[in-house]
């Protein structure tokens, strides 16, 4: 527990302390609960899915592939590769990532020994002897952490055949899909045309011309509602939308792969909008995560594919880039979209100010570089005067690493009783408010703004 805890901000941590987790947008892989096998080891648990931590070694000049990531490192020895974590254990003090990773090893995994170079190998055998133990299976330890509800985020060509899986399994745990359609809706992604066909095929939607292309995502959106979706996911990097008066010509020079970089820019940008309006149809609540430059180091990127830690946050600019949506849907109450950043200069300037005047939109917890105890402090700080509570979308944890669930809902529990605590000591409200505030923050807002109460 944070050392600058007093009594107050103790007791509104406590009460929320062992409340349900919600995880409504994150990157957990669905074949974990639909096939319930082990983890395989403890470098394949901790280290190799998790870019927090392989870029911090990186960083220092340690090659991906000894760390056991992308197809170069798949005939890393797992042994070794968490040898080599350990030994530069010291490179994460100070991040987020040694307080994640300190919970998972202390109240998860109930390690006594204190990470090092010396106590690699111990360590890692009590941990492979945990994951064999049936309490240490992804359903058990989905059930051990109170995971209410666990949204993952799928492709748009995804059958969701995990998800059936789990659905028809008779086990309890509720793991949802999530649409993210960025493939065929951003003509920059290098497979675009050939999702297209692939689309086609799955939807049997004839993709030759925008309509049928309209169609087809219809279809898919639909299928992943039936499936228990609530919600949509997009990733753009400079915020930019415009209602394209004929995007039937961009669409065909896009299809052809004969288009702009321009035409790219204003497809994705007209599509965003096509999605909000779809949402107003179906119900699905929108993320729009921006202003990430993606897969920044090309050596790593031809190296060993897209997502590899490069990714930077770049400055947005959300008033402009989102005018021309908000123009065409963000009055509809019953519309739900959810802004994620990386530019934490909008969030005073920009985002408290629209979340607190569009009906539509919410503001999303501190993204990736930003959820750590300083930057949860910095957002309420830059949010609650303008935008108030009810105006943001609670937590998500928005990772690959399972285990580290309730470690990242914890720190934001203790970042909201901090907050929650000093907002009393400013006279700014009583106690029995802060106290419903809290559970909001905790749970009842991400149940609300991702659909997912009841």
């Amino acid at each position: 527990m944070t050392s600058n805890f007093n009594a107050s901000t103790d007791a509104l941590y406590q009460a929320i302390k062992g409340l349900p987790i919600v995880s409504p947008h994150g990157h957990c892989d669905p074949i974990w609960f639909s096939q319930n096998n082990a983890f395989k080891n403890p470098a394949e648990l901790l280290v190799i899915p998790d870019h927090y931590v392989f870029r911090m070694l990186y960083s220092q000049g340690i090659p991906l592939a000894d760390l056991g990531v992308g197809s170069r490192g798949q005939d890393a020895d797992p042994r070794e590769v968490f040898r080599l974590f350990a030994a530069h254990w010291h490179l994460f003090f100070g991040t987020p990532s040694r307080t994640w990773i300190d919970y998972v090893l202390r109240e998860t995994l109930q390690i006594k020994l204190g990470l090092s170079a010396f106590t690699a190998d111990s360590i890692y055998d009590q941990i492979v002897e945990k994951l064999a133990q049936d309490d240490h299976l992804p359903r058990a330890l989905f059930d051990r952490f109170n995971i209410e509800t666990l949204a993952t985020t799928d492709t748009a060509l995804a059958d969701l055949g995990h998800h059936k899986a789990i659905r028809d399994s008779g086990w309890g745990g509720r793991v949802l899909p999530t649409f993210r359609p960025d493939g065929v809706l951003d003509a920059i992604d290098p497979n675009f045309v050939q999702n297209l066909r692939d689309l086609s095929q799955l939807t049997g939607c004839d993709l030759g011309s925008y309509n049928g292309y309209l169609e087809a995502l219809r279809s898919r959106r639909k299928y992943f509602v039936a499936m228990g979706a609530t919600a949509t996911d997009h990733a753009i990097e400079v915020i930019h939308t415009e209602f394209l008066g004929d995007p039937e010509v961009i669409y065909q020079r896009l299809r052809g792969g004969t288009g702009s970089l321009d035409d790219a820019r204003r497809f994705y940008g007209h599509m965003l909008i096509e999605m909000a309006q779809m949402s107003v149809e179906d119900g699905l609540t929108m993320q729009i995560h921006g202003g990430s430059r993606r897969n920044t180091n090309v050596n790593l990127l031809d190296n060993f594919g897209r997502d590899m830690g490069a990714d930077i946050p770049v400055s947005a600019d959300w008033v402009r880039g989102l005018e021309a949506l908000l123009n065409r849907v963000g009055n509809n109450a019953n519309l739900r979209i959810i802004l994620f950043t990386l530019d934490e200069t909008t969030y005073a300037r920009e985002l408290a100010p629209m979340a607190g005047h569009w009906p539509c939109l919410r503001i999303g917890p501190p993204w990736w570089f930003h959820d750590s105890a300083a930057g949860i402090a910095r957002y309420f700080d830059q949010v609650v005067e303008t935008a108030g509570y009810y105006n943001l979308a609670g937590f998500n944890d928005d990772t690959r690493a399972f285990l580290s669930i309730p470690a990242r809902h914890d720190l934001w529990r203790q970042g909201v009783a901090l907050h929650l605590a000093g907002q009393i000591d400013k006279g700014l409200f009583g106690r029995d408010n802060a106290e419903d505030l809290a559970q909001l923050l905790a749970t009842d807002l991400a149940r609300n703004v991702y659909g997912l109460a009841g």
